[in-house]
């Protein structure tokens, strides 16, 4: 029982800035981003599975980006709907990406 769910149903309707979007925002705060719009049941769902072994002062800093987040969001929605913006791709297509998906890399 170590994983947890998060409605931002809420915060969509609110602000425009879905579940996806803020998936792809905690990569610019050095987050993974969690499972999304799972379990189906629980709409705009972040499902967040934090192993075992993280220290309580990692779980708190994770926390704290949730929380800054939320409240960008609500501030600035249209920063968090072009996220993320320091990674080395940016935003990628995700439409495109699974329609066209780029199975081989070059050196």
């Amino acid at each position: 029982m170590h994983e947890f769910v998060i409605s931002l149903e809420d915060l969509k309707e609110k602000s425009g800035v879905s579940a996806l979007d803020m998936a792809k925002a905690l990569q610019d705060e050095g987050i993974h981003p969690p499972t999304i719009y799972f379990p189906l049941i629980v709409h705009e769902a972040l499902m967040v599975e934090p192993t075992e072994t993280e220290s309580k002062e990692t779980l708190d800093a994770a926390a704290d980006a949730f929380l800054a987040l939320y409240d960008r969001a609500t501030k600035e929605p249209d920063n968090l709907r072009a996220a993320p913006l320091s990674t080395v791709i940016g935003r990628p297509d995700d439409v495109k990406a699974a329609r066209q998906p780029l199975v081989s890399h070059r050196c």
